[in-house]
């Protein structure tokens, strides 16, 4: 789910959010299990995590996977808490990158979330609040350095799939202004 307005990024570094939605629509159309929503992108304004867990919450149970940095960045979203009542978080640390749940920096998180300690994917999960912990096989790479690679005139190649490199080729996306 593409954001219109993200709150933690200046939109001078993005592709306008309909771009966005193309490109993610277009890396997923090969996979039947995933679906893009333009719900952020329909609502005005910042797009809150928060707001949007709201909206969607009479879908059923509710899991949002993020990254362990952006787990450990938390507090500095709205309502943090609500965000942990209404979804459960999945939390995946990139390849290369240290993340020690037991740390102070993440026991501090769960601490001020009011959420006991990490459930590890496929053990018992205990407290059905407890954030998962999952590795999962992911790419060293972020996307900040995919815009970046881009602006450059980096090769993307093996970093996303062909179809969203033609995207950003055919829409002349993240080139400095001439």
């Amino acid at each position: 789910m593409p954001a219109a307005q993200p709150p933690h990024k200046p939109l001078t570094e993005l592709a306008p959010a309909a771009d966005r939605f193309a490109m993610t629509a277009l890396a997923v159309r090969e996979h039947p299990r995933f679906e893009v929503c333009d719900l952020e992108i329909r609502r005005s304004g910042p797009s809150y995590t928060v707001d949007t867990l709201t909206e969607l919450q009479n879908r059923g149970r509710l899991h949002l996977i993020i990254g362990s940095e952006t787990f450990l960045d938390l507090l500095n979203w709205k309502d943090p808490r609500r965000v942990a009542a209404l979804a459960r978080l999945a939390v995946i640390p990139r390849n290369g990158m240290g993340f020690d749940p037991e740390a102070p920096a993440a026991q501090k998180v769960l601490r001020e979330l009011g959420l006991p300690g990490f459930a590890r994917a496929g053990e018992e999960p205990g407290a059905a609040a407890a954030p998962l912990l999952v590795h999962a096989a992911s790419l060293p790479i972020s996307g900040s350095d995919l815009r970046r690679r881009a602006r450059e005139g980096r090769s993307l190649a093996f970093r996303m799939p062909e179809s969203v490199v033609a995207y950003i080729r055919d829409h002349d996306l993240y080139r400095p202004e001439a």
